[in-house]
């Protein structure tokens, strides 16, 4: 894909090229993303303390986001769909940003609320607009690594952003970290309209071809394995804190060292995850769904040992998130004419995922015990090896792809 240097148009007949600063102004805008979701943790007692609210109800900042998610990522995409896809990227970030701010200076709990849910208005949609252009901006070839560096954004947040965002709210109050956040979603608008090229699109789907696209069988069945998928990685990160110092018996400061090694073993993950997608697509997401139970089976035999813990925590992280790429492009592939609702549902679809883990992990523990979360873990991966298996046979064993112009083509 070339951009004309005196317009800064691209043409999806053209050959394509890669954009690196591009896919980093992406990237940096999903740290950001990933950041202001998963900050507010380590901030909890700070936030409820200035604000006169319990921890269960600064707690409700968490869940608010997550149903954010999942409810405004169909809703704006619905509402935007006509939108070109670099003009609706700077009206996501704005919505970010406004968001953040709102959140710096909020002087009461319900106005905290109202911001973070407005904010993540903004976090489903942007990655799967994010997604479908880091898509366009390589090589056909290229496309599922393309979507895995713009996802790292969120892994890395996890490594860097959440821990040095919460150190500066424990130094400088809470607002100082949503500052911070407001500061890269600046950074990010600013790249995006300078860099990310503005993609000609011959046609536009209408709300009919989009909702089509999301409601196709095949298009339910990967949301489904990708659901199940992330109710198995979090059914395990929910309580892996517990699981850590009541089972293994590690002190509480060093569980932050081995969940940022985790986080290493995210980042990798995602970035071969994709590399294993762009060459076969279904069969190495399957294989990494059976490499994931495997691994988090295995915890039932490791968490008595601290250095085989670790170790098995390493590994958890790069198999858990091996399959993000793959089920991103896999939903693409499968939506092609109109992938743009579908992709941003997929991240509500997820979100949906993480919350009904969470909970099946609690009523496990209060049933069995901490020591049965890995198996109820090892479950749902399972449950997401099958359901990525029926959607291989869907497709008469074909990996799901299409060729370039699809993609190229679709809004």
């Amino acid at each position: 894909m070339k951009i004309n240097p005196a317009k800064g148009h691209t043409s999806p007949s053209q050959p394509k090229e890669r954009f690196p600063l591009s896919l980093l102004c992406l990237t940096l805008g999903a740290f950001a993303i990933g950041m202001t979701e998963f900050i507010i943790m380590g901030l909890l007692p700070n936030v409820a303390h200035d604000l006169g609210v319990t921890i269960p109800q600064a707690g409700q900042l968490i869940t608010s986001y997550a149903l954010g998610v999942a409810i405004g990522a169909p809703i704006l995409t619905i509402f935007t769909h006509r939108l070109p896809q670099k003009q609706l990227l700077v009206i996501l970030m704005c919505i970010f940003i406004f968001g953040n701010a709102v959140s710096v200076i909020a002087p009461t709990y319900t106005l905290l609320i109202i911001a973070r849910i407005l904010t993540a208005f903004a976090h489903g949609t942007f990655l799967g607009v994010g997604t479908i252009i880091a898509a366009r901006l390589v090589r056909p070839e290229k496309r599922a690594g393309a979507v895995s560096v713009v996802l790292a954004g969120l892994t890395v947040a996890n490594i860097i952003g959440v821990p040095f965002g919460t150190f500066i709210g424990q130094q400088l109050g809470w607002r100082a970290s949503f500052g911070a956040i407001t500061v890269l979603g600046i950074v990010s608008l600013f790249g995006i309209i300078r860099f990310i090229p503005v993609i000609v699109q011959e046609q536009t789907a209408n709300l009919r071809e989009q909702v089509r696209g999301l409601v196709n069988p095949k298009v339910l069945l990967i949301l489904l394995t990708g659901a199940l998928g992330c109710g198995s990685l979090f059914s395990l990160f929910t309580y892996i804190t517990p699981m850590l110092e009541n089972i293994t018996g590690f002190a509480e400061h060093h569980v932050t060292w081995i969940l940022v090694l985790f986080g290493v073993g995210v980042t990798i993950g995602n970035i071969a995850g994709g590399k294993l997608a762009d060459w076969k697509l279904m069969p190495s997401l399957m294989v990494n769904f059976g490499v994931l139970a495997l691994i988090i089976s295995m915890f039932t035999l490791t968490l008595h040992n601290p250095l085989l813990t670790i170790l098995n925590i390493f590994l958890w992280g790069i198999a858990a998130f091996g399959i993000m790429p793959g089920i991103q492009l896999r939903i693409m592939n499968l939506a092609h004419k109109a992938p743009l609702l579908a992709t941003t549902s997929s991240h509500s679809a997820l979100n949906l995922g993480n919350a009904a883990g969470a909970y099946l992990g609690g009523v496990a523990i209060n049933s069995f015990g901490l020591s049965s979360i890995p198996w109820l873990a090892a479950v749902l991966a399972v449950l997401a090896l099958a359901g990525a298996w029926l959607s291989y046979l869907s497709t008469n064993g074909r990996a799901g792809a299409v060729v370039s112009g699809d993609i190229t083509a679709a809004p």
